[in-house]
């Protein structure tokens, strides 16, 4: 009788599905995304509260407000993972003008300083913007140039350049990321993955499996192409399909940060937010 009820135990544990665990990969949220009325130490303690691991800021030319972002990671226990460079959409390093470059780079320099006074790891760049004054093989070629310029700075603090895919109309396909990474030929130039930016024209698992373990960094955020408008969404409410995604992820072995990347909002908002993040990355979709 025993031996008959331990085989009914196990033919309906192999029938079965067993419950997808949680990848290991710590949740962060955009710096953006928390309330403007808040002062600094007031909105880390805010994404503390509602469950985030990490944060990802800005980049903060001013010396005071730098330290204070510091003080406040330290005091509230929320590290700063990743800085958001913040001159590459206005001053691009495709650009024809001396000028615009050098603004671009300084912003980077500022960048990448942040990140070794703050402890974090990596700056995010959007390399190159393609426009009718700047063709793509122009925007490839001065963008790579310049990069290679802030490859010793970033071995010397030893902080990552995270290349993100954006709309620009530069880096279309995973294949081409991959070989625009690689060109440089150093673990200082990585992939900074954006889940919802690639959803207009390719499949983020995709592109995950393309990059493996090119990518460093993720920005997670929902797409959708509902009524024929295409536009991002709160998670779970878009097209992508976040089962894939965590396949793709826990295929490749993705252990790094994560960072929603949406619309801000209150203390209710970011605590729901988070929930139906950890539905993700547990696979509960």
């Amino acid at each position: 009788m025993q031996r008959c009820l331990t085989l009914v135990a196990c033919a309906f544990l192999s029938a079965t599905p067993l419950a997808a665990a949680e990848l290991p990969i710590r949740k962060a949220v955009e710096f953006s995304m928390l309330p403007r009325d808040l002062g600094i130490r007031e909105k880390f303690q805010l994404a503390k509260e509602a469950g985030f691991e990490a944060i990802e800021c800005p980049t903060t030319p001013e010396a005071p407000k730098a330290e204070e972002m510091l003080a406040a990671s330290k005091e509230v226990g929320l590290p700063i993972h990743s800085v958001m460079n913040q001159e590459h959409w206005r001053s691009p390093l495709s650009s024809a003008d001396p000028a615009v470059v050098e603004k671009s780079m300084e912003g980077m320099r500022t960048s990448m300083r942040n990140a070794k006074l703050w402890g974090a790891d990596t700056v995010l760049l959007v390399p190159a913007v393609v426009n009718p004054q700047t063709s793509y093989a122009q925007a490839w070629e001065r963008s790579q140039l310049q990069i290679r310029k802030l490859i010793p700075l970033a071995k010397e603090l030893k902080v990552i350049i995270g290349i993100e895919e954006v709309w620009n109309k530069f880096l279309l396909s995973p294949l081409e990321m991959a070989r625009y990474v690689d060109e440089f030929q150093t673990p200082w130039i990585r992939a900074y993955f954006d889940v919802g930016n690639v959803a207009v024209s390719g499949y983020p698992q995709d592109w995950i499996r393309t990059l493996g373990k090119r990518i460093v960094k993720l920005h997670i955020k929902d797409f959708s192409f509902k009524k024929q408008v295409a536009e991002f969404t709160p998670l779970l409410e878009g097209e992508i399909d976040w089962k894939a995604v965590y396949d793709a992820l826990a295929e490749i072995g993705y252990q790094g940060t994560a960072t929603v990347e949406l619309r801000g909002g209150d203390g209710e908002y970011l605590r729901e937010v988070k929930r139906r993040f950890e539905k993700i990355l547990s696979g509960q979709v």
